[in-house]
């Protein structure tokens, strides 16, 4: 029967043909034109009609064997060209594993995080607890608790972000203090509160309408400004260098009484006078005082018992004396070239 003839020559011919087929796309076209709706086996077998019914049954078994090991013969191509490619690929992708591994750029810690994080760990290291507090704050707490009644000038529009009559964007991390103080309830306390606050100024090279706040408050008994100016020697020394000298000149300061501006020894000069410290030998950095009676009794302390002193730091105009910065804009600006000089900062 010439049928089973063309059936037995398929396979020899395919392997021929094979043997040819390095491609996935010229593979899948050859599987077609055998074993498609208008492949070669279907050719055959169209022909069954006109036979017997054992020639029919005899052709129907040795097609379908034929069907099996043509399937085979195509899978078993296919898996030897997708071996070939990936061969090939792995040979042109190779690696050398002696070559230096590719350096990806790290980030660096923020100028104004690291004087945080410095203050931290000195006034850790002195005992005191870092406190926080809510940076949208009531005007009980953020003014009349602090000796700051209605109409005092502090309380102007123009220096305060208010959202309603009672609620305001801080503008300064005491609050912190006055939660602290109505939570402990007479206790003795001390603490350091670093955070964000806001006031209505225009930004220029040394203001802006955000910065950060690093303020301490000591409460117990016998404290007294000689406390004070240790705390604030030790930091001044921390922050700059070992033979620097802090001095204290009278001031004003509705929630402190006595209240003092703290002045640093210049590091440019060394207290002999240049135009950095406009020849005076010394630079302000911050504000402080013995906690103001008024507020004490507020806050539920006994003035009495209890005395204690307070201080306020700005963040941003240590830095900027600490790296000689003379923009605070450039803090803000996300400028990489900026913050890549403090890398290697500590």
């Amino acid at each position: 029967m010439k049928e089973l003839e063309q059936l037995d020559k398929v396979v020899d011919v395919l392997d021929d043909e094979l043997n040819q087929v390095d491609d996935l796309n010229v593979l899948q076209q050859k599987k077609a034109s055998y074993l498609g709706k208008k492949g070669i086996i279907a050719q055959v077998m169209a022909n069954m009609k006109d036979l017997t019914i054992e020639a029919r049954k005899e052709l129907g078994m040795r097609s379908n064997k034929i069907k099996q090991i043509l399937e085979e013969r195509f899978e078993q191509k296919k898996q030897a060209i997708e071996n070939a490619i990936i061969d090939q690929r792995l040979k042109n992708e190779s690696l050398d594993v002696t070559l230096p591994g590719v350096q990806f750029p790290t980030g660096g810690i923020h100028p104004l995080n690291q004087t945080i994080m410095d203050l931290e760990d000195l006034y850790i290291g002195m005992g005191y607890k870092v406190a926080e507090g809510p940076e949208i704050e009531t005007d009980e707490y953020c003014f009349e608790k602090l000796n700051l009644p209605k109409g005092h000038p502090a309380r102007d529009m123009q220096d305060t972000f208010y959202i309603n009559p009672e609620l305001l964007l801080r503008s300064q991390t005491s609050p912190v203090q006055v939660r602290t103080m109505l939570e402990e309830q007479g206790k003795p306390i001390k603490i350091v509160c670093p955070g964000k606050v806001y006031r209505r100024d225009a930004d220029d090279a040394t203001h802006s309408h955000q910065f950060m706040q690093f303020e301490g408050l000591v409460l117990g008994k016998d404290i007294s400004l000689a406390d004070l100016k240790g705390a604030l020697l030790e930091m001044a020394r921390k922050m700059f260098d070992k033979d620097r000298e802090i001095r204290l000149r009278p001031s004003f300061f509705p929630f402190t009484e006595p209240s003092v501006e703290v002045d640093v020894s210049c590091g440019m000069c060394g207290g002999k006078g240049c135009n950095t410290c406009k020849q005076s030998g010394w630079i302000e950095i911050l504000g402080a005082g013995m906690v103001n009676d008024n507020v004490l009794r507020m806050c539920g302390y006994n003035p009495e018992e209890i005395q204690g002193f307070a201080f306020g730091i700005g963040i941003e105009r240590i830095t900027m004396l600490k790296y000689r910065i003379d923009d605070i804009r450039n803090f803000y600006t996300n400028d990489v070239r900026f913050l890549n000089q403090f890398k290697e900062v500590k």
